[in-house]
């Protein structure tokens, strides 16, 4: 489920996985509690003073210490870590490598690390934060567990 709203012209963005009438696999288990850590990974990454792409790159390389990738290959993360949000749903600065921007207060963010497994399943959460004099904080919570996903 992938849903947001406008207030006030300010855009918001959220994804959840969840399971509707079945009881989640071991394997789906694994990717979502896989995908979990690695917004836990972009969260604490998004420090003042960074490039933006420093955060892709974290995930990306705890990603690939899992098994997923390399780079952008699938099965793993074919695409950003997040992207900038504001008064547009998309908007500059990404959190993808490369990108050499450095975080800054006032800055918001997607932070959606999603896992795919073509064939199999995807698996996606996706939260917002924005950067204060002390680091980043939370927009929405991000989901607890697999059997919790709206929290």
């Amino acid at each position: 489920m992938d849903c947001g709203c406008t207030v006030e012209d300010y855009q918001s963005d959220i994804s959840r996985t969840f399971f509707y009438g079945a009881t989640p696999s071991a394997q789906q288990r694994k990717v979502w509690n896989d995908v979990a850590h690695g917004q836990k990974i972009a969260f604490a990454a998004a420090q003042l003073g960074v490039p933006a792409g420093s955060v892709d790159d974290a995930v990306r390389g705890w990603y690939e210490k899992q098994g997923y990738g390399p780079g952008y290959a699938l099965p793993g993360l074919s695409h950003r870590t997040g992207h900038g949000i504001g008064m547009e749903g998309h908007e500059p600065v990404n959190l993808v490598h490369g990108e050499t921007t450095k975080l800054d207060v006032g800055m918001c963010f997607s932070n959606e690390p999603g896992l795919y497994l073509p064939g199999v399943m995807g698996i996606r959460m996706e939260d917002c934060f924005h950067m204060t004099a002390k680091g980043p904080a939370w927009f929405s919570t991000p989901p607890v567990s697999i059997d919790d996903p709206i929290g």
